[in-house]
């Protein structure tokens, strides 16, 4: 398929807001796809690279041969290119990268070049969302969308179930089981400002309130000797936490799926904090020493999986029998399983003391629902905080002279694009400033004199004392006295919250 066909229908989809017409467009060229081309296809109707990272930044973009008079690359030779860039490194690697694009993007027309920079630099905002690529799927295979949306979620990624439901129907989607070794998308919770307020949102009792953990989520699989940890963004860190994979291997079961969160700790037990367990499960390598005094551990809340019965469809009550009998009690999310609001209070109010950020109010009614943020699990932390993208970021002056500085802050909204919120330059250490001078320099994409723009990629924790209606930002609401908490690397802008979630809290 030609590259072109593709810019075509995104610029199509771009141009209207109504989401049956987004689906129709998409799956008029999805039925058009070749076979091998559909995975591709799939990816860059998303917005999205297949290639996590190519080495090309801003800057390798800045200055682009004049573009080609008439469309002639293919799908298949742009994600070849790509596929080559990402594996140049060592001496050299910058000129062979800088020259490879040059030969890509001299093949592409004006259009096609646009289109390249905006998968390079993740802002192809045609409003494609994951979820109306999926539907797009389900009605060009003909499909239910759910059995689509079903196997995505267990698959943990959309372009190989595209493939097959396009080339095997249903029939071909039933093989996306929850299986040890294979990822699947986590299940995400909603908020509340209190535990009152999430009672009832639950609308069930009783509710298990699990101890809200500050650390990395995790998901292991153990599949007989074999163990594999991934994280929320289903990313591969067996080897960067031992302590975990021990631990799995010595459960008296052949086949299991675990949800939980790793945290490192002091000889107390006491949590540190996030950034260092995020600096340690990012930056230790196999066989590499570490700090006697810290410790590595993983704790869980949930059960997916036991010895070939899948548990995702059961009832959380259901999956917790499961987790109690497999796991020892340190390595269990401490838990409240009650009715009674004011006890549920009182556990959270020790959890906050001891360190934590909260708690997690469940359904024990409730499914796991793979890849979405349920109703069934709502958080309480003691403080409003939000999990916003950076937008762009103003130059420091005075003390932060050289400094990028204020950032601005976006909530996700229907349409995939981001909604400013605000800007902060509160809560920012010296560390900070210059970590996120680097980050954001790497994530530029055009700049003024004072602001500079950058891909809508890093996630960052923000704490707030309200939010109030406001004329200046698009969504109508603004943070009152926004501070920076931390970076959330672990967490990716899908990740972070809706304009409609903010909205909600405003009241």
């Amino acid at each position: 398929m030609l590259l072109s066909d593709v810019v075509e229908v995104s610029n199509e989809v771009a141009a209207t807001r109504s989401r049956l017409a987004k689906r129709s467009t998409l799956a008029t060229l999805l039925r058009r796809a070749e076979i091998e081309d559909i995975e591709i296809v799939v990816t860059y109707l998303a917005g999205e690279l297949r290639q996590r990272r190519t080495g090309v930044g801003w800057a390798g973009l800045a200055s682009l041969p004049e573009p080609a008079a008439a469309p002639t690359l293919t799908v298949h030779v742009v994600d070849a290119a790509f596929a080559a860039m990402s594996v140049l490194s060592g001496r050299g690697s910058a000129a062979a990268r800088s020259a490879a694009v040059a030969t890509l993007f001299g093949q592409a027309t004006a259009a096609e070049q646009r289109f390249l920079r905006g998968l390079v630099s993740g802002d192809v905002r045609q409003g494609a969302l994951d979820a109306v690529v999926l539907d797009a799927v389900a009605e060009a295979a003909g499909v239910p969308v759910a059995a689509v949306r079903r196997a995505a979620m267990l698959r943990g990624a959309t372009a190989p179930v595209a493939s097959a439901a396009l080339t095997g129907g249903v029939q071909a989607l039933t093989a996306f089981t929850v299986t040890p070794g294979q990822p699947v998308r986590p299940m995400l919770a909603s908020t509340a400002p209190d535990v009152g307020w999430a009672f009832a949102k639950i609308g069930a009792a009783p509710s298990a309130v699990d101890v809200k953990l500050d650390g990395i989520r995790i998901q292991v699989h153990k599949s007989g000797s074999s163990v594999s940890v991934f994280t929320r963004s289903l990313d591969d860190i067996t080897a960067r936490l031992p302590e975990v994979v021990s631990l799995a291997q010595a459960l008296p079961v052949d086949g299991v799926i675990l949800d939980g969160e790793a945290i490192l700790v002091d000889v107390s037990g006491r949590p540190r904090p996030f950034q260092e367990t995020a600096s340690r499960t990012s930056t230790l390598q196999v066989g590499q020493r570490t700090d006697e005094r810290q410790e590595m551990r993983g704790y869980f809340f949930d059960c997916l999986h036991v010895d070939g019965e899948d548990l995702i469809d059961k009832p959380l009550i259901e999956r917790l029998v499961h987790l109690d009998r497999l796991l020892p009690t340190a390595a269990v999310v401490p838990r409240l399983v009650t009715s009674d609001q004011q006890a549920a209070l009182t556990f959270f109010e020790e959890a906050v003391d001891a360190g934590h950020e909260g708690v997690v109010v469940k359904a024990t009614a409730a499914t796991y629902e793979a890849g979405r943020r349920g109703a069934g699990w709502v958080k309480v932390k003691p403080r409003h905080t939000l999990d916003l993208v950076v937008l762009a970021v103003e130059w420091g002056s005075g003390r932060r002279q050289g400094m990028l500085s204020n950032i601005h802050l976006g909530a996700r909204d229907e349409a995939g694009a981001f909604v400013m919120l605000g800007k902060t330059f509160k809560g920012m250490t010296d560390e900070m400033l210059a970590w996120q001078t680097e980050r954001f320099l790497e994530l530029e994409t055009r700049r003024t004199s004072y602001v500079v723009h950058v891909r809508p990629e890093q996630v960052v924790e923000i704490a707030f004392d309200g939010l109030q209606t406001s004329t200046r930002y698009p969504g109508g609401v603004a943070l009152r006295f926004a501070r920076v908490l931390r970076y959330r690397d672990d967490k990716r802008a899908p990740d972070a919250d809706t304009i409609e979630t903010v909205r909600r809290l405003a009241g």
